[in-house]
């Protein structure tokens, strides 16, 4: 699997970002950036990285947009936390996912994205399909300087419903993203799909 937030492997990886932004990472799922010793980042502070990197334009203006699907550039988090610049063709979105035991946050840097999210704790593990009840469902739309933070296990897909701009965004998660559960979705009834781990983003 090429990235870990694309439900369909399309996107276009970018081997080698600029200096100093970038650690060497030659893939979407590497090992955490250096400083492992550095203390935890808190949610409030990956917030803060996000949407600080979303204002460096020559940053943004460095990520080499593709018309068929989304391309990437690793960037150095806080306190070893695993962060990514990631560009959105119009009509592109991850499907349904969450992080696991990752928290993060994510701010758009160009364009908009529209986020629909499930206000509800899913079991950790042993499960296939569940039956979601009412008023769970909650949309919204993230434009240029806006974002968000959440908690582990946080179930949502982030789509680019534009027709003709590209969207642009930055992410953040700590501890490094340790496995993707991917789910479909019909009416109520949320399905397990596949469980994704670092390895098989190499």
């Amino acid at each position: 699997m090429s990235s870990p937030h694309s439900a369909v492997p399309t996107a276009v990886s970018v081997p080698s970002p600029p200096a100093p932004v970038a650690a060497p990472a030659s893939s979407p799922a590497g090992s955490s950036a250096t400083g492992s010793s550095a203390a935890a980042p808190t949610v409030a502070e990956l917030m803060d990285f996000v949407r600080d990197t979303a204002r460096d334009e020559a940053l943004i203006a460095s990520l080499p947009l593709d018309p068929e699907g989304r391309t990437w550039i690793r960037l150095d988090g806080p306190g070893g936390s695993e962060a990514w610049l990631i560009g959105w063709p119009p009509g592109t979105g991850t499907g349904w996912h969450d992080h696991a035991d990752s928290f993060g946050a994510f701010t758009t840097a160009s364009g908009a994205l529209k986020e629909h999210s499930l206000a509800v704790r899913l079991p950790t593990d042993g499960w296939k399909t569940l039956e979601l009840t009412e008023g769970v469902d909650r949309s919204r739309v993230l434009a240029t300087g806006q974002g968000r933070a959440f908690g582990q296990n946080h179930v949502h897909e982030v789509l680019n419903e534009s027709t003709d701009t590209h969207a642009v965004s930055v992410h953040a998660y700590y501890p490094p993203l340790p496995r993707i559960r991917r789910f479909s979705r019909t009416g109520a009834v949320l399905r397990l799909e596949q469980t994704e781990r670092p390895e098989d983003w190499q």
